[in-house]
């Protein structure tokens, strides 16, 4: 089977390409940035949905990227939270915004993919339900699809890299049918920026609120 490396946070939306790229026939390397973040119950997260999900590889790769800070998930900042857990998320720019990490973890993904002899790379950015992420948006996984291109041997060769987001134009709830669909371990991953110590949601993140929403909107509950 042909390989692919697909960025694993433990989350809804990661475990949801993972799997989608195992259904279009791809053996799936998992790979997981263990970057310092807060919230580290996703790294379990992540060993979880990698089992269940039967991946072919599962690397945890630490970078330790609090000696950046500049996000309340990698430095002593407050995560934002509203009141109540299906309050509407902004789409501004938030605090949780880690630096550049989507443009990090895509070069991680490449360097994994050329050492793996694989030329696919699977994401679960989305551009619609999200927190107003710039590194979630299609400009910049087509700009750095041809940077890689540009920027390694198997680029140079002719083996060429692609960047598969799958969940890009997709909303939430969407995203929460096709995981499901897919026969994503749902409860198995975790959503949040801000998980308790036993690793249970906070339930008023935007993370938490934007799978709440989705959860509500599913099971045809009303929305404020």
């Amino acid at each position: 089977m042909v390989q692919a490396v697909v960025l694993l946070s433990g989350g809804l939306d990661s475990a949801a390409v993972a799997a989608w790229m195992a259904r279009e026939g791809f053996q799936v390397v998992a790979l997981t940035v263990d970057y310092g973040q807060r919230h580290r119950a996703e790294l379990e997260a992540s060993r979880r949905v990698a089992v269940a999900l039967r991946v072919a590889e599962h690397v945890i790769l630490p970078v330790d990227l609090r000696k950046v800070g500049g996000s309340a998930l990698t430095a002593e900042l407050p995560v934002p939270k509203a009141a109540g857990p299906l309050a509407p998320v902004a789409a501004d720019i938030p605090v949780t915004y880690v630096p550049a990490r989507n443009l990090l973890f895509l070069s991680l993904a490449a360097g994994l993919a050329e050492a793996r002899g694989a030329q696919d790379i699977g994401i679960g950015v989305n551009a619609l339900d999200y927190s107003g992420y710039p590194d979630c948006r299609p400009e910049f996984l087509r700009a750095f699809e041809e940077a890689a291109n540009l920027g390694t041997r198997a680029g140079a060769e002719g083996r060429r890299f692609r960047v598969h987001a799958p969940l890009v134009d997709l909303r939430k709830v969407e995203i929460l049918r096709l995981a499901r669909e897919l026969g994503v371990p749902v409860d198995l991953t975790l959503s949040c920026y801000d998980p308790g110590s036993a690793g249970n949601p906070c339930g008023r993140c935007d993370a938490c609120r934007l799978r709440a929403r989705a959860e509500a909107e599913l099971d045809g509950r009303k929305l404020p």
